[in-house]
């Protein structure tokens, strides 16, 4: 009786039939585990980008002093005149986050010396933080922020930011924000800095020394006594 060394046609043909029925749903399952690792990863970017946005809003905040403004419209519109927090090495910023309209993107703004809406020549650097948003609003009272952002389709976001000195001392009557070191700010937004102290007491310290009276120069202490003149006429010389 011989051996048989090898496989029939028709054996192959099974073979072939019963793999390719196999790989089928291995195929369906190794999709499937690849679109939920790439749904997961893109569900922590966007976490981590909610949470690198709050983690910088909030130094944004805590980092300033105290004056913030704020413009409500369908977004809200946050200001910090100067802050320590900057993302550009400035040794203080002004820093503001709004919503543009393309696309309800939230946005960073970082610079000096500027006012919204931008012009050209202003020399600022703008960062999108998030888009798609539904809600980003701001409450300012006392010495607590309490900030609220949405985007769409995801859960809303709230934080609270505390001990924030108020410096504001008054508000006029055209708006004008009047702050307790002598700062302004007016109605359209432009920062009037607080005036030169050490430059006024300088101006006062000489204009006292200018009020000294000028016949106290060269008066005698009490008390003393006159000096002889040696070579008056009337006074004997020693020796002849």
């Amino acid at each position: 009786m011989t051996q048989r060394k090898g496989f029939t046609l028709l054996e192959v043909l099974i073979s072939i039939a019963l793999l390719g029925l196999m790989i089928v749903p291995l195929f369906s399952v190794v999709e499937m585990m690849r679109m939920s690792n790439a749904n997961l990863l893109h569900a922590l970017e966007k976490s981590q980008e909610e949470t690198q946005a709050s983690k910088v809003l909030f130094l944004d905040i805590m980092s300033s002093d105290g004056r913030i403004t704020m413009k409500k419209d369908e977004f809200t519109q946050l200001c910090m005149e100067e802050t320590k927090n900057s993302l550009y090495n400035l040794s203080v910023a002004k820093v503001c986050w709004l919503v543009l309209k393309d696309k309800n993107t939230l946005v960073r703004i970082e610079g000096n010396n500027y006012r919204l809406p931008l012009k050209f020549e202003d020399k600022v650097e703008v960062d999108k933080v998030m888009g798609n948003m539904e809600l980003f609003d701001v409450y300012h009272e006392k010495d607590k922020v309490l900030i609220v952002m949405k985007k769409k389709a995801k859960t809303a976001m709230s934080f609270l930011v505390q001990g924030i000195t108020n410096p504001l001392a008054k508000v006029l009557g055209d708006g004008t924000q009047v702050f307790k070191d002598g700062s302004k700010i007016l109605p359209d937004g432009t920062l009037v800095p607080a005036p030169n102290k050490k430059k006024k007491a300088k101006t006062n310290s000489n204009n006292r020394q200018q009020a000294t009276p000028s016949g106290q120069q060269g008066r005698q202490p009490r008390g003393g006594r006159k000096q002889s003149n040696n070579n008056s006429p009337n006074q004997p010389r020693e020796g002849l």
